[in-house]
């Protein structure tokens, strides 16, 4: 997907948080349409290979998180952290970083990577399908500006730097509503 495309409409299975439930594990399934994070809305979303993967824990998901405000203050409405991982991993992962302001969405099964043009083969890592890692900022539903890192290769396996909160924020101070 490039600037001008509108993001793929998808489902996202997640488990949310219900007190209603009771016991040890009070979470229930809940669908988060891409209506419900995109519409009528300015967002920031950023993709990443794994959760807690070393790259990803130790420098986006921390960075992003301590620049939300920064971020936020230019017109963004939510920052999101996606990827091709299900909603324990997911949810664990986050409690472990400490997040607060960010949210997490599972695709666990790629389908919104994939037709994104994002799903990538890490097979010779072991981690079969993943998401390429990447951010953007999405309008209404499109896509407004890509921050695609190169292709993963036996030098630089795990490219950083083009999809940084830094890169996202020096295109917002640009850019911002």
């Amino acid at each position: 997907m490039n600037q001008g495309n509108t993001v793929p409409s998808v489902t996202f299975k997640t488990r949310v948080r219900d007190d209603s439930i009771g016991g040890d594990n009070p979470f229930k399934w809940q669908d988060l349409t891409t209506d419900e994070i995109f519409k009528n809305r300015r967002v920031v979303v950023f993709s990443l290979p794994g959760a807690f993967t070393p790259t990803c824990s130790t420098f986006q998901v921390p960075g992003f998180e301590q620049h939300h405000e920064e971020i936020c203050a230019k017109g963004v409405d939510d920052i999101y952290v996606l990827s091709v991982n299900d909603t324990f991993t997911m949810r664990k992962w986050m409690l472990d970083q400490k997040v607060e302001k960010l949210k997490f969405i599972p695709d666990g099964n790629g389908d919104f990577t994939e037709p994104m043009g994002m799903l990538v083969d890490m097979r010779a890592v072991g981690f079969g399908s993943r998401s390429r890692r990447y951010a953007m900022v999405v309008a209404n539903g499109v896509i407004e500006q890509m921050f695609v890192e190169p292709d993963y290769c036996a030098t630089d396996p795990d490219p950083y730097g083009v999809s940084s909160p830094e890169s996202v924020m020096a295109y917002l101070n640009q850019h911002s509503s």
